[in-house]
Parts: structure tokens; C-alpha cells; sequence
């Protein structure tokens, strides 16, 4: 029998995470949960299309003609990398900051749940997010116009340059999240490199800092490449933590020249390999793979690999990898190994695809219990 979940339980009973402090930014969305259609049965009821293929072979079958397609909104809720990884993590620790795209001059009223637990900045209005969510995965459909207004002018007119530089000082992680989304973001990261982190007092252990591109896809080659390499000049102040999905992993391997296209295209290339190469040309602290079904990360070049607790019919997959992210950067956090932090980061995705929520700290650990019992 495995073991190692219950090696995990005795870890997080040991440990308070309530004295850790987080800084994360800079993003904020309204996400409006979606299903699409199949048939309508009455009024009230339908059948919904259960896959992304499904719905691609009802689009193709419409070209040249035309075709209508229902959307039933299902629930409006917190959206963005960040304060979706932020809500994650306000169910264990208590001192976080978020600064963000959280409407401006006013916070809008989705966050207003998040604002009970967490000190916000707003910085400027949210995007939208029509996340269409299917059985094998989802469609986020985003109108992000306001968010071309995050800058690290923008920034610095709501929180001072002094108190940014505290805040950053003081965390034991600092997190910048939807680096695709920001088009700003690079620009944003270099200044904050060199009027705020290059002044920063080192530290005998340097803080974490997590970052996520969140599907670069769209962005061009150069650019990618660009804040990659930023990715070094952080590290010798954190250590650096990028965390990718499989998609975008496989997507970034490309950019890199890492492994050829067909191999990279379709998918023929090893997690283990993907993984060590993006390890070895980025050389930063960590990189961390989530696909579906499991999990890997590489760590001062070691490689670790967790299966995780696959469900079939999720109730929500939107948040889902930023879930993950929390759970497993709260595990790292902790001072836990790799492979424990893996399990917790999963652990905290598989609670809230089961549950449309984060689990507070003491469910978290009655998941990991339940899973080792089966019983999920």
C-alpha cells in the first residue's frame, strides 16, 4: 500500500500555514460559468454539449451556412489567475495582498467575498470571461480591453513605490500570475526588477516567487522568449516557481526550440523530458507541469511525478489549474518535499472540481484521508 498520502496528512497536521505571507497580482476577471446547448427539453431543462469535439463538429457542420447556439449562463464568480489562486489560498493562510484588476475606481462587486479575507488594491477594471465548460475541458472566451491599462505607472499610483517595496519584501511569496493576458506584463516586470526587487535587502532564504504565462499561445515568439529570460533575473532574488499546464508546457517547448515540432505537436516528447529540458534552459528554482490526470515537477533538477484523483464528470474546471497552483505552492510554502507538495497541489484541485470551491485547510487534509481510503 502507499503510504505516501498518509506521510502527507501527518506533514500539514504539523504545520500552520496562517503565519506565511503572500503577495500576488495583477490580473482580475468576472468569469461567467457557461454550458452550451445540445437539446432543449423544456423550459427549464436541457442536454448539454459534453465535449469541446462535440461542439467543433456542430460548428463545421455550419460553414457555409449557418447555425444558432445556446448558451445558458450558469454562475458568475470570481475569474482571473490571480484571485482565483488568491481565494485558493485564503482557506489556509490569513495575511495575503492582492493587487489587481478588481474594478476601478471601485471594487466590483464579485470580489466582495474575496475583500472579507484579503487585503485588495484595484487597480483597474476586470475583464470578462465567458468560460464554456465541458466534460474534456473548457472554452474561455475573454473581453479584456481594460486590462491593457495595467502598468507599472497604473500600479505605482495606487500603491507607492516605498509600500511596494515592503509588501515585497516581506512575502514569503510573491506571485505574478496571467502573464498572456497582461500585455503590459513584461514591461511591468522589468521595472519592478530594477526600481524595487534590485534594491530589496538579500535574504540567507530567498522568498518564492510563482509565476504562470497562462496559455501564451497568442502572444508571439519573441515576446515569450523575452519574459522567460526575465525569469533568470528574478531568481537570483527567489526562487522562481513557473508553473504550466500540459498544453501550455508542450506550447512553450516550441517556442524555446527545445525538441522538434512534430515531436513537440504531437505530444510524443515525455512529461520527464519536457520537464527537464524547460528546467535546464530557464534555470530557475523550479518548473511545474499539471496536466490532467497527474502531475511533475523538476526541482534543483530532480524530477518528481504524482498521479492524481482523475474525475470523470467535474462539477467545475474553471480554476481548476489555479487551484492546483495554490495547493501545491502552499505545499512548498510548508517546507514540504516535492512530491508531497504535488500531492497537496492536487489534492486542492480535486476537492474544488468536485465541489465548485477551495477547500479550507482541514478539508484539504480530509481529501487527502479520503483518497488514500478510496473513497473519491
Amino acid at each position: 500500500m502507499d503510504y505516501k498520502k498518509l506521510d502527507l496528512i501527518k506533514e500539514l497536521n504539523m504545520k500552520n500555514p496562517k503565519l506565511l505571507k503572500l503577495l500576488i497580482g495583477f490580473d482580475g476577471f468576472v468569469d461567467e460559468i457557461i454550458h452550451v446547448v445540445d437539446k432543449r427539453i423544456d423550459s427549464e431543462s436541457f442536454k448539454r454539449i459534453d465535449t469541446i469535439e462535440d461542439l467543433a463538429n456542430r460548428i463545421k457542420k455550419a460553414s457555409g451556412l449557418s447555425t444558432n447556439i445556446e448558451l445558458v449562463p450558469m454562475v458568475k464568480k470570481i475569474g482571473g489567475n490571480g484571485p482565483i489562486m488568491c481565494n485558493a489560498m485564503s482557506k489556509a493562510v490569513d495575511d495575503i495582498i492582492y493587487i489587481g484588476s478588481l474594478g476601478y475606481p471601485t471594487i466590483n462587486d464579485v470580489f466582495h467575498s474575496l475583500e472579507e479575507k484579503v487585503k485588495l488594491y484595484t487597480i483597474e477594471n476586470p475583464g470578462h470571461s465567458d468560460a464554456l465548460e465541458f466534460d474534456d475541458g473548457k472554452l474561455i472566451l475573454g473581453k479584456m480591453n481594460s486590462l491593457a491599462n495595467v502598468t507599472y505607472e497604473q500600479l505605482i499610483s495606487v500603491v507607492k513605490e516605498e509600500d511596494l517595496k515592503n509588501m515585497i519584501s516581506e512575502a514569503d511569496m510573491f506571485a505574478t500570475v496571467n502573464w498572456s493576458m497582461l500585455p503590459n506584463m513584461t514591461d511591468l516586470w522589468r521595472k519592478l526588477l530594477k526600481n524595487i526587487i534590485s534594491s530589496l535587502p538579500k535574504k540567507n532564504v530567498r522568498p518564492f516567487m510563482f509565476v504562470d504565462l497562462a496559455d501564451p499561445e497568442k502572444r508571439e515568439k519573441h515576446e515569450i522568449v523575452e519574459a522567460l529570460n526575465l525569469l533568470k533575473e528574478f531568481n537570483c532574488y527567489f526562487r522562481v516557481v513557473l508553473g504550466l499546464n500540459k498544453k501550455e508546457a508542450y506550447d512553450v517547448a516550441n517556442v524555446l526550440d527545445l525538441f522538434d515540432d512534430s515531436s513537440l505537436k504531437n505530444m510524443q516528447v515525455s512529461l520527464e523530458d519536457l520537464n527537464q529540458a524547460m528546467f535546464e534552459y530557464l534555470d530557475i528554482y523550479s518548473v511545474v507541469i499539471h496536466p490532467v490526470d497527474r502531475s511533475c515537477c523538476v526541482v534543483d533538477g530532480v524530477f518528481y511525478e504524482e498521479t492524481g484523483p482523475y474525475v470523470e464528470k467535474p462539477k467545475l474546471t474553471t480554476g481548476a489549474g489555479d487551484n492546483f497552483n495554490a495547493g501545491f505552492m502552499l505545499g512548498m510554502l510548508l517546507g514540504l518535499k516535492p512530491d508531497l507538495a504535488l500531492l497537496t497541489g492536487m489534492s486542492t484541485s480535486g476537492f474544488y472540481v468536485r465541489n465548485a470551491r477551495s477547500p479550507k485547510f482541514d478539508e484539504l487534509i480530509a481529501f487527502i484521508g479520503d483518497w488514500h481510503e478510496n473513497l473519491i
